[in-house]
């Protein structure tokens, strides 16, 4: 089965992607991954206070996760499975692609502010040549309306 892969982050982006990845899944008889990537700088700390810290952040990912878990199956249909991988952002994504061959097309949400599209998809974008599937970039203020129309 063909995978959508979403990046699962605190961006407001992030649900745009959310819900064009289901809603593409659910069109084409596909399926969601949802990545959600804890940043190393997160666990500079003592060993003791660092597997506290490791272990709320993976918390709060699966309760994050779960809001739109439930939608997916309820709404689309799709019952997403979660990733959570620790280290550099696009290093762990271009990882995870390459890993999981059923992954065919990864899907970022675009930032609306004067700051550009985000970090990722400005990083992930310049190393889009070498991604073995294509990127798909929905923008962040586009409405729930138009995605469920172009999906």
């Amino acid at each position: 089965m063909r995978k959508f892969l979403v990046i699962l982050d605190d961006s407001r982006e992030c649900l745009n992607a959310m819900r064009f990845a289901a809603m593409r899944a659910a069109h084409t008889g596909g399926g969601v991954e949802v990545l959600s990537i804890i940043p190393p700088d997160e666990f500079n700390h003592w060993v003791g206070v660092g597997e506290l810290m490791r272990e709320e952040s993976r918390e709060r990912i699966q309760v994050h996760f779960e809001v739109f878990a439930k939608w997916m199956r309820d709404r689309q249909g799709i019952d997403p499975e979660l990733v959570i991988r620790e280290g550099e952002a696009v290093a762990e994504i271009m990882a995870q692609v390459r890993e999981d061959t059923e992954i065919g097309v990864l899907v970022l949400g675009a930032g609306t502010g004067s700051g550009g599209p985000g970090p990722l998809v400005t990083q992930l974008t310049k190393n889009s040549g070498t991604l073995p599937i294509p990127i798909t970039i929905v923008p962040g203020d586009m409405s729930k309306e138009r995605l469920e129309a172009i999906t």
